[in-house]
């Protein structure tokens, strides 16, 4: 439900009661991950999505009945292979969703949905399969390992829930995780799913060219906050770069060396100048960021190839450069260089091939581990 936190917020603000249907669990190849959600209000406002419109209808109607009597229910969608018009998956996927009741007064809810559009790190925990009396329990749980809410007043039970979830939180995940009723972390009765929210990954743009401009656009389209970089403060305005979540006006080495950085951080090098390009790539090559593309013809890249090797990088540092960056879209103008920069980007990050689907015979998803996305094994009894 945190994928749609910001309607949900306001809705709270609003004290509209509402249900909320999330994808637990997947299989196959599931239009949407984990985490999607669609909710509808007492009104029958709905917003959000489970299936991209699969069975939108279906669990439409789940959420109606949850309003009506408070119940919180686990329901599977998967391909009819007896009516492909029946309800259910026709890309031959199957999702599970679990589809609860929300009060526009309940504090658990209602702290989690705050944090999340605000864009705070914070990791909701709900019991996704176990007992009917525990099934929709939640707890949130922050960053510093306080929570608020509980699952059935069991205090290891409890502390067991916020150690798993946190250990989620940290690493950035939603998917769900198995315990016992009594609180162990032995996979057992309970199967707890856990939705994290963690401020988005950053894009850096180095380089305040018209590629870039358009590169802006691109990245904020995916959901990085994108901070443009340059050392020349004429090129580097907020005229320029309207859209970009922040503007820096530095040598880029020297910018990059002071900035945080982690593993999901996308380094964009635009600049197309040696005395830019070299000082920023060795260090840019160093760092345990998740992608490094820089601009270029394979002359060019040849020639900063040798320069980074002259200044100590090694075969295995030079071998994580993506140059010249982008795919084979055979792009000219800047908007198409910056769709063939994103999709590398999404490539690289998801572990996609680049060719084209038709006739390829590679999987549609190729990110999806289905232990830690929670693939279904069995129907739910809920």
């Amino acid at each position: 439900m945190l994928d749609i936190a910001a309607e949900l917020n306001s809705w709270v603000a609003e004290g509209r009661d509402f249900a909320v249907a999330t994808v637990v669990a997947i299989g196959g190849s599931a239009p949407r991950g984990p985490g999607a959600a669609l909710a509808v209000d007492s009104d029958g406002t709905a917003i959000g999505s489970v299936s991209g419109g699969c069975v939108e209808g279906a669990v439409y109607d789940l959420c109606v009945q949850a309003l009506q009597d408070g119940r919180t229910v686990r329901e599977r969608f998967g391909y009819s292979d007896e009516d492909a018009f029946a309800v259910g998956l026709t890309c031959g996927g199957v999702i599970e969703v679990l589809v609860a009741p929300v009060r526009a007064d309940a504090p658990v809810f209602a702290a989690g949905l705050s944090a999340a559009a605000r864009g705070e790190a914070a990791a909701l925990a709900r019991v996704a399969r176990g007992p009917l009396e525990l099934l929709g329990r939640a707890l949130l749980v922050h960053p510093d390992g306080s929570y608020e809410g509980g699952l059935d007043g069991q205090p290891e039970l409890d502390r067991t829930a916020v150690a798993e979830a946190l250990a989620m939180l940290e690493a950035g995940r939603t998917g769900s995780v198995e315990i016992s009723e009594d609180g162990s972390r032995c996979p057992g009765g309970v199967t707890l799913f856990v939705e994290s929210r963690v401020p988005p990954p950053r894009m850096i743009v180095f380089g305040a060219v018209d590629f870039a401009t358009a590169l802006v656009r691109a990245g904020k389209f995916l959901g990085y906050h994108v901070t443009v970089c340059d050392a020349r403060p004429v090129f580097a305005t907020r005229v320029r770069f309207p859209e970009a979540d922040d503007l820096v006006v530095d040598w880029p080495h020297r910018y990059l060396r002071r900035t945080a950085t982690d593993e999901r951080t996308v380094l964009c090098v635009l600049t197309h100048d040696a005395k830019f390009d070299v000082p920023l790539l060795e260090t840019a090559l160093r760092l345990p960021v998740a992608f490094v593309g820089a601009m270029g013809s394979r002359r060019t890249h040849e020639d900063r190839n040798r320069r980074l090797r002259e200044i100590g990088l090694t075969d295995g540092e030079l071998s994580r450069l993506r140059s010249p960056i982008g795919l084979d879209l055979g792009a000219r103008t800047p908007e198409e260089t910056a769709l063939s920069i994103a999709a590398e980007i999404v490539a690289a990050r998801r572990g996609g091939t680049g060719v084209p689907l038709t006739g390829s015979g590679t999987p549609i998803h190729h990110d999806v581990d289905r232990r830690e996305e929670g693939e279904p094994r069995s129907r739910s009894a809920a």
